[in-house]
């Protein structure tokens, strides 16, 4: 996605046509394109495999209000899944979360779509799932991380595939200290369901990663804390603040 989103940038204003064969097709692709439509751009296919951009001399100023972020939403669903709870999540986009809302049902969640809001009352204990990451509108990878670690307290045993990055698996080894039984070979990774997890001390090993961390810490007996918050800092914005508004019992240590 961001390989695309650059050859985008690169060609607004690039002499004659640039084509992109390939393309990713997120909804951040399309969203990105008609922002730049919008101030003088000519961008056609944002949201296909094919896109072809025909460069400008300028744009111009807009005000524009950018798409709700899928995975943040994602990542919430998740995190109060795992502790059974219940939240309505406004300002989110349905449709591109599907694969996710999916297989949370799949866990035993109980889902309602509205346009722009989803409903999710979850169950005492999650039922274990398969996932496995493809390209939009696949399961995303981005949300591997904290959706694996909700599997590993949930009922029966899952398989999760990684297909897009290598090295996506680095923070089990830190769900591994709180308890979780996962095995890996290659880029599948086995979670056999335990009742309950452990706090200590674990390392935020990337964004995601950082993530997966903070929902196993929600449901964990005990304290968790995690180093390395500046990964997670930069993908979610005031987590702290959204989770203890949820009920959470967290907060972020002076100088982290």
């Amino acid at each position: 996605m961001g390989a695309t989103e650059n050859i985008i940038l690169a060609s607004v204003y690039a002499e004659g046509v640039t084509n992109i064969t390939n393309a990713a097709r997120e909804p951040e692709i399309a969203d990105l394109a008609t922002c730049l439509n919008k101030m003088g751009a000519k961008i056609e296919g944002a949201g296909t495999s094919n896109i072809q951009i025909t460069g400008v001399k300028k744009l111009k100023d807009i005000s524009y209000n950018i798409m709700p972020d899928r995975i943040e939403a994602g990542s919430l669903l998740c995190m109060t899944a795992v502790t059974g709870g219940k939240i309505k999540l406004n300002n989110v986009i349905p449709e591109h979360i599907n694969p996710v809302i999916n297989k949370l049902e799949e866990c035993g969640c109980k889902i309602k779509k509205e346009k722009r809001a989803i409903l999710l009352e979850a169950p005492r204990r999650l039922k274990a799932v398969d996932i496995k990451t493809m390209p939009y509108p696949g399961f995303p990878t981005d949300m591997q991380s904290v959706f694996a670690s909700i599997l590993t307290v949930a009922k029966g045993t899952s398989i999760v595939i990684e297909n897009i990055f290598e090295n996506r698996f680095r923070f089990m080894a830190e769900l591994k200290k709180m308890g979780a039984k996962i095995t890996i070979e290659g880029k599948t990774a086995v979670i056999k369901g335990t009742r309950k997890l452990s706090g200590t001390k674990v390392v935020s090993t990337d964004l995601r990663g950082g993530a997966a961390l903070v929902t196993a810490g929600l449901v964990s007996k005990g304290k968790t804390e995690i180093t390395n918050i500046e990964y997670i800092l930069r993908g979610y914005e005031g987590l702290d603040k959204k989770l203890r508004n949820l009920g959470a019992n967290i907060k972020i240590k002076e100088g982290e």
